[in-house]
């Protein structure tokens, strides 16, 4: 079996492969690498920064972004609006504006959050936010480039983006990969998981985790969402959904859509 860690998209990044060469692993780093330059809203050079720029204009988009941009569309149905990625304002109005180790900034009034589809229009290969909009594609990134790159490396590994994973085959046992799963740890065999939280990025009187209902950083009873399901994308909105419904509404929701749960 061959590992590879590193650190991208904000934080600690593993690909395991049994029957691949290190080489695939390398050039799997490389592509997360490139996909984060390309994603992030903190080089103001992105291709997602450039398009939040764009002004209300139609905007040429790779690929790549192209799919993103309708997977955070089906995201905001699938979550009945609890997952929108134009959450951007309402981030830089708690304070995250920059990079996290550079810590926050002031706060400042938080916005009302637009309806994803009122606010991003696509057309094959360009996209065009509202003038005043802004998007932040944050675990929606992590989720669809594990899955993809699961998909790509081999017929049996192991992705994880910095807590959104892809298990695909059965490891090196057969039985399926080892993975940490709230307090147990798991055999899992093409299967998605994803853990979302607000005590990982937080500060003094605020968080990452947007609730686009009020504007603010959410205010929930539960402090860890870890969700199991077909893809790990699917996981990463599951998993948001549930923080952000809380301890007695997550179960409810999640029942018939996860492959299973654990709320801390």
């Amino acid at each position: 079996m061959e590992s590879l860690t590193f650190s991208a998209l904000g934080g600690e990044c593993e690909l395991y492969g049994v029957g691949i060469n290190a080489g695939a692993l390398e050039r799997a780093q490389t592509w997360i690498t490139r996909m984060h330059e390309r994603l992030t809203r903190f080089e103001p050079k992105s291709e997602l920064s450039r398009l939040n720029a764009s002004r209300g204009d139609w905007f040429a988009v790779s690929p790549e972004l192209e799919a993103l941009l309708r997977e955070s569309l089906r995201a905001f149905d699938l979550s009945d609006g609890l997952v929108n990625v134009a959450v951007l304002p309402a981030l830089l109005a708690a304070g995250y504006t920059r990079d996290f180790e550079a810590g926050p900034t002031a706060s400042t009034s938080a916005p009302r959050i637009r309806p994803l589809p009122e606010v991003l229009h696509l057309r094959p290969g360009e996209a065009r936010l509202t003038d005043g909009a802004g998007l932040d594609l944050g675990g929606i990134a992590k989720g669809w480039l594990a899955d993809r790159l699961a998909k790509d490396l081999g017929e049996n590994v192991l992705v994880n983006l910095c807590g959104d994973l892809y298990a695909r085959g059965g490891g090196s046992t057969g039985e399926g990969w080892p993975v940490g799963f709230g307090d147990k740890t798991l055999l899992l065999k093409d299967l998605g998981a994803a853990t979302s939280g607000t005590t990982k990025r937080a500060w003094a009187g605020g968080h990452h985790l947007i609730d686009p209902r009020t504007g603010l950083p959410a205010r929930t009873d539960l402090s860890e969402v870890s969700v199991l399901a077909a893809t790990a994308l699917d996981a990463e909105i599951y998993a948001k959904v549930a923080l952000l419904l809380g301890a007695s509404a997550a179960p409810k929701w999640l029942e018939g859509r996860s492959q299973g749960w654990s709320l801390t």
